[in-house]
Parts: structure tokens; C-alpha cells; sequence
């Protein structure tokens, strides 16, 4: 082969993988702006409740009419079928694609936790195929017009939240966890770098096991302190949402496999909750892309 040849043959294979990758990057896009909300929760502390959070989130704006997703991407420790009593369920095939699980009016759900053969099936993956399956439950996913996509992420900055986010582009924002303990919220605190390296915008952070709720007074003790995610917030300059009491009834319903706010719908820590959704309920009623907090 000449070097002519040589020369054409190569840019006609470089035109071939920018053309493939355009493709890929198109259809990506394509999905992706049939969701109008993206909200990623963070942690940089594990055991913090963020998947907790996620699954309330994710409730409260179905029930208030929202057509709503929860992506689970936690690869090492899917919680998600089990909070939301969805344990034992498989995705069915559409075309080729995957329809996510119902989890009750406007809300669907994915996880890896679906396609595991069993529960204790232990998932050894390093970053480029947890990068692969990311892309694949946002591509290969039928999510449908949404209002929101709410994904839970396993704690720190490592591969999951960093593909998450740059796959789900700018317009992502990140709702980040916390718990008043100042070893927790020193973990934290690198979330908020994180996301301002990545360029995503935080949408705020919530205090949660902020006092414990006592079941038989209703008095609340600081077991845990307080006011440390308040704290974090002002020292980054990001919103403050609200802070969530550590309550027996929520742990049962994790346990138990139902959204807290499905089934208590009043009460101090419902209306904990309430507060700290308000403000993203109001998402809805701005124009993409536009801050709703100020």
C-alpha cells in the first residue's frame, strides 16, 4: 500500500469512529432531553441515608403528579428493589430496550439490583464497565417524558458520580447529604468541591439525622449534634434545603420497603421532608435550565 493509500485509508477510518461517536453522543442527547430535571444526590460520607432521601425525593414529587425516574447507580450495593419492596422484580424488553419498574403512579425505577442473578451476587467491576452501565440504564432505558430523573450515587467522588455527571451534562444538579457530625460533614464538604470542578451546579444540601424523634413524646435530642450541614452550606455558598430528624418510623419503612412519605404523609418528619421538596417542586414551574434557588 502506498502512503497515499495509507493516508486515505486512515482518515476514512477516523471519519468512520467521529461519525460513530456523533451517533452515540446524538442518541445520548436525544434521551436525555426528553427528561426536563436532572438531580444527581451526593455523599461523601457513606451511611449518611442518601438513598433515603432519593427514594422520598422521588415520592413526594410522584405524588405530587410529576412523571418521575430514580436511577440507582450505586454498582457494589443497590438498595433501591429493596426500599421500595421492588426485591425479586426483572425489566422486560422492549425493542431491544430495557422498560424500567413501576413503583407505583409516575414513578419508575432502575437498578442494577434487577439484573443480579441473586442477592448475594457480588458485582467486581472497575470504572470503564461501571461507565458502561451508566450509559446504558440512560440510553437503554425507556424513561419516557419525564419531569425528573433523580439518581442515587454511592458515596464519594469515585467513578459513579463522576460519570453520572458527565454524561448527564451541565444542567445536572447535585442535592447533597449530609449528617451534622463533623466527620461526616468534612467528607461532605469534597462533594461540593467536586461538583464546582465538574461545573454542576449544587442544589443544595440537607441535614438528615438531625435529632433523633422521640416515638412516644415527640421531643427531638441531638444525639448526632446539629447544624452541621447548615454550616457546611453557608461556608461553600450553596442553599441550605432543611434539615430531616432521625425518626424510628423511617428506618422501619426502609426496612420494610416503602417510602416513608407514601405512607406518613404528616407528621414532623413528613413535614421535614415537605420543606425540603417544596423548593424543587418549584423546578417545575420554571424554565429548564433556569437556577431555582437563590
Amino acid at each position: 500500500m502506498s502512503t497515499q493509500e495509507h493516508v486515505t485509508c486512515s482518515k476514512k477510518n477516523q471519519d468512520m469512529r467521529c461519525g460513530g461517536e456523533n451517533v452515540a453522543q446524538q442518541a445520548m442527547r436525544s434521551s436525555l432531553d426528553r427528561i426536563k430535571h436532572k438531580i444527581v444526590v451526593l455523599s461523601g460520607k457513606g451511611g449518611v441515608g442518601k438513598s433515603t432521601v432519593a427514594v422520598n425525593l422521588s415520592q413526594a414529587l410522584a405524588m405530587s403528579g410529576k412523571l418521575t425516574g430514580l436511577l440507582d447507580v450505586d454498582v457494589h450495593g443497590p438498595s433501591l428493589p429493596r426500599l421500595l419492596s421492588l426485591r425479586g422484580e426483572r425489566p422486560q424488553l422492549d425493542a431491544g430496550r430495557l422498560e424500567p419498574i413501576s413503583a407505583g403512579p409516575n414513578l419508575w425505577v432502575m437498578s442494577l439490583g434487577f439484573l443480579l442473578s441473586s442477592e448475594r451476587e457480588a458485582v467486581v467491576w472497575r470504572g470503564p464497565a461501571k461507565m458502561k452501565m451508566i450509559k446504558q440504564f440512560l440510553l437503554d432505558v425507556i424513561w419516557r417524558d419525564l419531569d425528573f430523573l433523580v439518581v442515587d450515587c454511592p458515596p464519594g467522588t469515585g467513578d459513579e458520580p463522576l460519570s453520572v455527571l458527565q454524561l448527564l451534562g451541565p444542567e445536572a444538579k447535585a442535592l447533597i447529604v449530609t449528617t451534622p457530625q463533623g466527620v461526616a460533614v468534612d467528607d461532605v464538604r469534597r462533594s461540593v468541591t467536586f461538583c464546582a470542578e465538574l461545573g454542576n451546579p449544587v442544589l443544595g444540601v440537607v441535614e438528615n439525622m438531625s435529632g433523633h424523634l422521640c416515638s412516644h413524646c415527640g421531643q427531638i435530642e441531638n444525639i448526632f449534634g446539629s447544624g452541621g450541614g447548615e454550616a457546611l452550606a453557608e461556608e461553600m455558598g450553596v442553599p441550605f434545603l432543611g434539615k430531616i430528624p432521625l425518626d424510628p418510623e423511617v428506618v422501619r419503612a426502609g426496612d420494610e420497603g416503602f417510602a416513608f412519605l407514601r405512607v406518613h404523609p404528616d407528621g414532623p418528619t413528613a413535614q421535614a421532608m415537605s420543606r425540603i421538596v417544596a423548593p424543587i417542586l418549584g423546578m417545575a414551574a420554571s424554565p429548564v435550565g433556569q437556577p431555582p434557588l437563590k
